[in-house]
């Protein structure tokens, strides 16, 4: 196969799972709570809230948004924010959402490599990508031009993904912490096929077929930095927003999934702020 082919089939999954993820049942990323509460935040954002600093009247995207909780998110502490998703799905899911918030969001379809096309260059304040999706991207620095490109002078990227570390071990063995997947970028990705997501959803995926990339902790970095950005901030944690290690986390009051018996030993997710000069 070769690269077109990966993406589409990731495609066709996150289409799949976009009307999954936003079902109204309780079900999926639980949607219903921004629709009651017009406070609520997603649990990312609020996780990271004090690391973002003020952001009311930035100009803001969102690359790979999904269905828009952390976008809505984001405009509700004062971003004037758009959402960026390859999937068609999924931009419905979120435009849908936002219309029934009453947040006001823009939403564009593009797939991160092709933003500029449907993005001006140069003109957003804040660049936001949230957790797990740098792992759907095959090149490290094909996205962090992209981000550049983006963002204008002054701008800065915020970042908070999955350490490269836990993508490294091997969620199917249970008892103990296993490296078995690539940590460093390789052009072929890691191929899976399952019909479950990372939430409660009422019936299985059936585009059950996708291609992920890891990418080391020093190429996201140095990526940054080769497209001309400044590193500013790198912080690692012990937690992450799902139980990726299932049978071996315990869920805290913030939504933080933390190992039970091996908290400590290795970070499971990073937030990066990294600034374009002026």
């Amino acid at each position: 196969m070769n690269i077109d082919n990966y993406l589409a089939a990731n495609e066709a999954n996150w289409n799949d799972r976009a009307g999954l993820h936003a079902a109204r049942d309780g079900s999926g990323y639980g949607v219903g709570r921004y629709i009651d509460d017009r406070t609520a935040l997603s649990d990312v954002v609020e996780f990271d809230r004090q690391l973002l600093g003020d952001i009311a009247g930035l100009s803001a995207v969102h690359l790979q948004c999904h269905i828009g909780t952390d976008t809505i998110s984001l405009a509700r502490l004062g971003a004037n924010v758009t959402g960026l998703d390859f999937s068609a799905a999924s931009i419905a899911e979120a435009t849908q959402l936002a219309r029934d918030t009453g947040d006001s969001v823009q939403f564009v379809q593009s797939d991160v490599h092709r933003a500029l096309d449907a993005l001006p260059a140069g003109s957003f304040d804040l660049v936001y990508t949230g957790i797990g999706a740098l792992c759907w991207l095959p090149s490290a620095r094909a996205w962090a031009a992209v981000v550049s490109d983006l963002l204008a002078p002054g701008g800065a990227l915020h970042l908070r993904e999955a350490h490269p570390i836990l993508w490294a071990m091997d969620e199917s063995l249970t008892d103990d912490l296993f490296l078995r997947h690539p940590y460093f970028e390789h052009a072929e990705p890691l191929e899976w096929d399952d019909t479950e997501t990372y939430v409660p959803t009422a019936t299985p995926l059936t585009a059950t077929k996708t291609y992920e990339w890891n990418h080391s902790l020093g190429e996201i970095v140095t990526a940054l930095i080769e497209s001309g950005l400044r590193i500013e901030l790198l912080i690692e944690h012990e937690s992450v927003p799902w139980e990726a290690l299932p049978g071996q986390m315990t869920l805290g009051t913030d939504g933080e999934w933390r190992l039970t018996e091996r908290s400590g030993v290795a970070p499971l997710s990073y937030t990066l702020r990294a600034v374009k000069p002026a």
